[in-house]
């Protein structure tokens, strides 16, 4: 994968999506190249480490990439999901499934002895987040950088993430608290098209959902599939796809699966089933009487707006020596 950003699609992309980064963040107090004088190497330092563990395990592509979302919808993009300690937002439910802190406290050993003080953690989880969808064939983009870290970090406040079961209305209100419309929350959604769910999260879709039965939203031929890996009574902590036949690759095969009734958190499936959403799906899959979006384009639009929610810039927040614990 070294070669690849040195790829002249890798130089379009970024030309591309460095013009719309300024744009998007000239007031937020983050740019693109903040660290040119103080740690030229800190991007690069990031990208290495996150692929050398991306190598030996891919998993943590998708777990940085929920880490980060997961951050910043609790108290802001301050990497707060880090600190260590009883009740943090580490410890929360929707948070102990997450993979790929060892990649940030790597990469934070290597910038603290590269420049002591310079890098925050916030920056060095943006920046994993975008490696990793890089990593697995998505679009590369210019991250704003120039975060600080939080100090306060509570398992109690990760109940504003949604989860696995919301009705699209309470996603769509969610997210708009934040600046985030509905094509953002689906563009963003989209990023399950790498990773895996543990059966606990959407197996009493499988059994006796309505009436008896299995989820009718679930494609009737789909089902024995799934519960062929996640048996009535089995072992809830089993993974599977999110995106079924391509859970490794960054692609829009994750609606095209939702189309098909193939969507394995209800979450997920209901960005099909409700026509608010459905829009952006079909235009994501270029579908015939659509106007077609570039997935790949509009995620690298969505995460630069998100990677700035609640950011601390300046003389707020502070920067941690240890990824893992307060100053």
């Amino acid at each position: 994968m070294k070669g690849a950003y040195t790829n002249p699609r890798f130089f379009l992309a970024m030309t591309v999506m460095l013009a719309m980064a300024a744009a998007l963040v000239q007031a937020q107090g983050t740019r693109v190249g903040f660290y040119a004088r103080t740690c030229p190497r800190a991007e690069s330092i990031v990208r290495s480490t996150v692929q050398s563990r991306f190598r030996s395990n891919p998993n943590i592509a998708p777990g940085l990439l929920r880490m980060h979302f997961h951050d910043c919808f609790v108290q802001g993009c301050d990497a707060s999901i880090l600190i260590d300690g009883p009740n943090t937002e580490k410890t929360a439910p929707p948070n102990r499934l997450l993979r790929g802190y060892e990649v940030i406290d790597d990469a934070k050993t290597q910038l603290e002895a590269a420049c002591p003080g310079v890098v925050s953690c916030a920056d060095i989880l943006a920046l994993a987040a975008r490696d990793s969808v890089f990593l697995t064939r998505g679009i590369n983009w210019a991250v704003p950088t120039g975060r600080r870290d939080g100090r306060v970090s509570l398992a109690s406040d990760t109940t504003i993430l949604p989860g696995f079961r919301e009705s699209i209305d309470s996603q769509k209100q969610k997210f708009a608290a934040f600046g985030l419309n509905t094509q953002d929350l689906v563009a963003l959604v989209g990023g399950h098209t790498i990773g895996t769910s543990a059966c606990q999260l959407f197996s009493y879709r499988l059994y006796n959902f309505t009436n008896g039965g299995p989820d009718p939203t679930i494609n009737p031929a789909f089902v024995p599939q799934l519960q062929a890996r996640c048996p009535q009574n089995g072992d809830g902590s089993r993974r599977i796809d999110l995106d079924t036949g391509s859970g490794n690759r960054f692609d829009t095969s994750f609606f095209a699966n939702l189309r098909n009734g193939r969507g394995i958190l209800e979450s997920d499936q209901k960005l099909w089933t409700d026509p608010s959403t459905r829009t952006f799906v079909q235009r994501f899959l270029g579908e015939r009487g659509s106007r077609p979006l570039n997935f790949n384009v509009e995620f690298a639009r969505s995460m630069v707006k998100m990677s700035n929610i609640g950011v601390k810039t300046g003389t707020n927040g502070e920067i941690r020596r240890i990824c893992s614990a307060i100053n």
